[in-house]
C-alpha cells in the first residue's frame, strides 16, 4: 500500500500506495495479510443484522480501507512541505506503532530468536517499504507511483505460481509500465520511478514476512512489534530531515491523521472483512489501489490523468486481476484432484 497500507495485514493497510498494507497485496501469495492470518480463516457465522451481516459488507470493507489508504497517502503528500518526505514517513510510523501498542498490548515474552528474526525482518520490510514509496510520491503523481509499486506483489505472484499463463499477465503490466513512462521515464522523474519500484520490491518483501509474522503471532500482535521495529529504524532518518519541525502540534496532528487514515483504519477495516472475505476476492479488490491513488491525487492534490496514463493504470489492475484469478483457478484444479486421489485411496 501500500505507502503500504503499512499498518494493516500484508500493506495492505500499512503499504505505502498499497499495500499496509499497505497490507492487501499478501492474498496474492495466497496467504492473509499479518495479524490477519490468525483470524481470516476462522468461520464467519451469520453475524448481527446491518452491515456486518450483508454479503456486500466485506467488499464495502476493503473498499473503504483502499479509500482510507490512498486519501491518506495524499494527505502525507500535502504534509511533506513542512517536515519532509523522511519525516512523514517517521510520523506515520511512530504514532501507527503507538497507537497499536496501546491497543494490542503485545507480550514480548516467550518468543524465540527465529520469531523475532521475523519481527526484524518484516519491520524492515516496512520501513524500507515506506521510506521509498514516500520519496517516489514526492516526486511523481500519486497514481503513477501506486501503479508501479504494485509491480513488485505481481512479480511475486507471477514467479511463485511458475506458470505460463502468468508469464501473459506480466507482459500485460509491463506494457502498462511503458506507456506510463512515455517510453522513457525520464517523462515521469526517473529517480521517482526508480523509488516507486524499489518500494515494490520491499513491497514484495512485505508481503512474505507479514505471512510468517501471522503465523508466529497471535492476533496484531506481531504486527503492533514490528511496526515499532521499523519506527525505530525511521526516527534518526526523520529527525535529521526534519529535526524540531516533527514537534509543532500542527505537524503531529496532521501525522496522527496520516498514520490512521493509512495504517491503523484500513488494517481494522481489513482484517473485518478477511473474517468473511476469501482471500482472492481480497486481492483482486486490492488490485484496485491504483485506481483509487490516481482518484485521490486528482481529487487532492489537482494531479490530472491523461488518457494515456489512465490506460496505462487499467492495464496494471487488469494484469493484477488476472494473475490472481489464475492462481484461484490452479489452486482449485489442485484440489479437485487431490480429492479424486483421496476418493481413489479410500
Amino acid at each position: 500500500m501500500s505507502p503500504v497500507k503499512e499498518a494493516g495485514p500484508a500493506g495492505a493497510a500499512i503499504g505505502p500506495g498499497a499495500p499496509a498494507d499497505p497490507v492487501g497485496a499478501a492474498a496474492l501469495d495466497g496467504a492473509a495479510p499479518d495479524g490477519a492470518a490468525a483470524s481470516a480463516g476462522a468461520a464467519p457465522g451469520r453475524g448481527p443484522k446491518g452491515l456486518a451481516g450483508h454479503r456486500f459488507a466485506p467488499v464495502a470493507l476493503v473498499v473503504a480501507g483502499g479509500l482510507s489508504v490512498q486519501f491518506g497517502s495524499a494527505l502525507a503528500v500535502l504534509l511533506m512541505p513542512r517536515a519532509g518526505a523522511l519525516g512523514v514517513v517517521t510520523l506515520r510510523l511512530v504514532l501507527a506503532a503507538a497507537v497499536l501498542l496501546i491497543v494490542c498490548r503485545p507480550k514480548v515474552r516467550g518468543y524465540s530468536r527465529a520469531d523475532w528474526g521475523t519481527i526484524v525482518a518484516f519491520g524492515a520490510a516496512m520501513a524500507g517499504m515506506n521510506i521509498l514509496f514516500y520519496q517516489a510520491a514526492d516526486r511523481i503523481p500519486l497514481g503513477a507511483a501506486v501503479t508501479l509499486e504494485v509491480l513488485g506483489p505481481l512479480i511475486l505472484s507471477v514467479v511463485a505460481s511458475r506458470r505460463l499463463m502468468n508469464l501473459l499477465w506480466a507482459g500485460l503490466a509491463l506494457g502498462g509500465v511503458v506507456l506510463l513512462s512515455g517510453g522513457g521515464f525520464d517523462r515521469l522523474d526517473p529517480l521517482g520511478a526508480a523509488f516507486a519500484l524499489a518500494a515494490g520490491a520491499m513491497w514484495a518483501a512485505y508481503i512474505v514476512f507479514s505471512a510468517r509474522t501471522g503465523r508466529r503471532f497471535p492476533q496484531a500482535d506481531g504486527l503492533a512489534l514490528a511496526m515499532a521495529f521499523g519506527a525505530v529504524l525511521s526516527l534518526p532518518l526523520g529527525i535529521a530531515e526534519a529535526g524540531d519541525k516533527l514537534l509543532v502540534p500542527s505537524t503531529i496532528g496532521l501525522g496522527l491523521a496520516v498514520a490512521l487514515m493509512s495504517s491503523v483504519l484500513p488494517y481494522t477495516l481489513e482484517l473485518l472483512a478477511l473474517r468473511r472475505l476469501p482471500a482472492p476476492t481480497f486481492a483482486i479488490l486490492m488490485s484496485l489501489e491504483p485506481a483509487i491513488a490516481a482518484t485521490a491525487g486528482f481529487l487532492v492534490l489537482s494531479q490530472a490523468l491523461s488518457p494515456t496514463d489512465a490506460l496505462a493504470i487499467a492495464l496494471v489492475i487488469a494484469a493484477s486481476m488476472g494473475a490472481v484469478r489464475t492462481q484461484v483457478r490452479a489452486a482449485a484444479r489442485e484440489r479437485a484432484r487431490e480429492r479424486e486421489r483421496d476418493a481413489v485411496k479410500g
